[in-house]
């Protein structure tokens, strides 16, 4: 009599998956391929951990395309919250003094500050410092904040922040021309006291023109891992057992930890520089494909 044959236990236990340039198209949609590679991880008793660089407002669509339930690591790790109500369970702040001296940076070459908050008991997502005539809010950003709802105060200085104890990012949307320069006086100056990126924004589909530069800076240390290491210690897994897929700078730290990293198939050099493991691109369901190579056991198809 035949036996049906015991299904391989998967070999990861977690899986964290970025949004822009990872599970969501050029569109910044999720893919019905995608959405169904998902289940099957969960299906097959894996944790799924969506972990991005947006806040959670901004990650909403993806969430529930998804149907999230176990935690996101939103506001590039800085935040974990619970999907299902929307409140945090863990929050890594930035410090109002590393605030105020960026945002003096920002000052200086004409753009405001965007710290980005905790929107939990205030109920809004961001705080602008110092937006005015002279230091005009990017056309990118106000697409951005427009787009995805966001809820907007405005402060004319760091000092006009009411809750500074909420404040997990502070950022500039300049021209690389511009965010370049700022980028090494910040490590000049807050080298040891911040975590810094600079990569290219998220842009609108009718944008033609220069490619627009998202410049953050989160407390020491904190990227996207550290809120997966928070995870991991509260239910007692190995990283070793963690799998991540993604793209962007902020992504490497997750390539760097993580048992199998996965590296896009459009990832920029640092990520596949660290990643073991290379899928197709995020127009091609890059994540479903790799999502098959673990349940099936073939990752070695994907090696580098």
């Amino acid at each position: 009599m035949a036996t049906t044959p015991t299904p391989t236990k998967p070999g990861i236990d977690v899986l964290a998956i970025d949004l822009d340039g990872t599970l969501l198209d050029p569109s910044h949609r999720v893919s019905q391929r995608n959405i169904e590679a998902v289940q099957r991880a969960r299906d097959a008793g894996i944790t799924v951990l969506v972990c991005t660089g947006r806040g959670l407002g901004e990650s909403i669509n993806a969430i529930q395309a998804i149907d999230q339930r176990d935690p996101v690591m939103v506001a590039g790790g800085s935040i974990i919250a619970d999907p299902t109500t929307g409140k945090t369970l863990h929050r890594f702040t930035l410090s109002h003094e590393v605030v105020t001296a960026a945002t003096d940076l920002f000052h200086d070459v004409g753009c405001p500050a965007l710290v980005m908050k905790d929107p939990s008991d205030i109920q809004y997502d961001y705080l602008v410092l110092d937006s005015d005539d002279a230091h005009p809010i990017h056309p990118i950003t106000k697409w951005w904040f427009d787009d995805h709802k966001l809820r907007v105060n405005y402060a004319p200085h760091a000092h006009g922040d009411k809750h500074p104890e909420h404040s997990v990012r502070v950022g500039m949307c300049a021209e690389s021309e511009i965010s370049n320069p700022v980028s090494k006086q910040i490590i000049d100056l807050l080298g040891d006291q911040v975590w810094l990126y600079d990569f290219p924004c998220v842009m609108p589909d009718a944008h033609d023109g220069k490619i627009v530069h998202i410049l953050e800076l989160f407390a020491h240390r904190i990227n996207k891992w550290a809120a997966i290491s928070w995870y991991l210690k509260k239910h007692d897994i190995d990283p070793q057992r963690v799998g991540a897929i993604g793209d962007q700078v902020n992504d490497v730290p997750m390539m760097e930890q993580a048992g199998v990293g996965i590296a896009m198939g459009n990832a920029v050099e640092q990520v596949r520089a660290h990643a073991r493991y290379n899928t197709a691109s995020n127009t091609e369901d890059g994540v479903a494909i790799a999502i098959d190579a673990i349940l099936n056991n073939t990752l070695h198809t994907l090696e580098r």
